[in-house]
């Protein structure tokens, strides 16, 4: 049986310093189902963080059970999605309806993780770096699955300040380890040292950015958002300085903006509590997304590109 190639994309280098290299794609088609399978069982489990985490309960024990009558929930009824539409929305021992949210929420995190899979691949710019043959396609795993992870707290965490107005240290602070061990190991395998060292740039000045903030604003914002600052801006800084110019400054528009539509509408007051940590989110995955040839498009427009 002949296998057809796929061209790869030409070896170039970024104006921010980074390399990006050959990534073929002629397994893409596995690659998204077997991350979209993933992202559904990630989501289902998401739904159990967003509920336990805020209780401050485990999320490994007990079992899953329903709310309703206390019965556990069966191995059958526990696939992502479909269990949800065969029990019709409803508990198999005592008809209690089943929440919409958690079949959404697991569609979501399967889609999003194709999403963040297909631009790793596709993305007509060099959001990052990628050597050539087999050392590129390492780092770029590496890259997928720090960017995988980024994605599954991300929906963890816009869910949980939008139920509680918190963002709980049980999930940021983890990101402080587990990021920079993948992307320091993917700066190992490409040798790029730079961007290791700009993403402990990011994480430094977007961190003291929002603690500077935090403490001229008193209770305009909160830790949690400085915490989650600094490790946006290691991600962000680490893809390069325009995803990290973007992904920033997106966070204040986009949450600005909603804020001033909220009070246009009387939906909220001047001293209503509105989280931040979703536009934090929002304006990080934007910067990762197009922040490369936003950033390049503003540098040309200004003359300095």
């Amino acid at each position: 049986m002949c296998t057809r190639t796929t061209a790869a994309r030409p070896h170039r280098r970024h104006p921010d310093g980074e390399v990006t290299g050959t990534v073929s794609t002629s397994a893409l088609p596995l690659v998204t189902a077997l991350v979209g399978l993933l992202g559904l069982a990630i989501g289902s489990f998401l739904n159990v963080v967003v509920h336990r985490i805020p209780a401050g309960m485990s999320v490994v024990a007990p079992a899953s059970s329903c709310p309703g009558c206390g019965h556990g929930i069966r191995g059958r009824d526990n696939v992502p999605v479909v269990s949800w539409l065969l029990l019709r929305a409803r508990c198999r021992d005592c008809d209690a309806p089943i929440s919409a949210r958690y079949p959404l929420v697991e569609a979501a995190t399967g889609l999003l993780f194709v999403a963040v899979t297909l631009l790793s691949v596709l993305a007509p710019w060099p959001t990052w770096a990628a050597p050539d043959g087999l050392p590129g396609a390492i780092h770029a795993a590496i890259l997928l699955v720090a960017l995988l992870y980024l994605m599954a707290i991300s929906i963890s965490l816009t869910l949980i300040d939008l139920d509680t107005h918190t963002l709980p240290n049980r999930i940021v602070l983890p990101a402080y380890i587990v990021l920079p061990v993948l992307l320091l190991v993917a700066s190992v395998v490409s040798g790029d040292w730079g961007a290791a060292v700009r993403g402990i740039g990011g994480l430094v000045v977007l961190g003291g950015v929002y603690l500077l903030l935090a403490l001229a604003v008193l209770g305009g914002m909160g830790l949690g958002d400085v915490k989650l600052a600094g490790v946006l801006g290691l991600v962000l800084a680490y893809l390069g300085w325009g995803p990290l110019a973007v992904g920033s400054s997106a966070a204040f528009l986009l949450g600005g903006t909603f804020a001033v539509v909220l009070l246009a509408v009387r939906r909220a007051g001047r001293r209503s509590g509105i989280p931040f940590g979703p536009w934090m989110l929002a304006g990080a995955w934007l910067g990762i997304a197009v922040g490369a040839p936003a950033w390049d498009g503003y540098l040309r427009l200004l003359g300095l590109a």
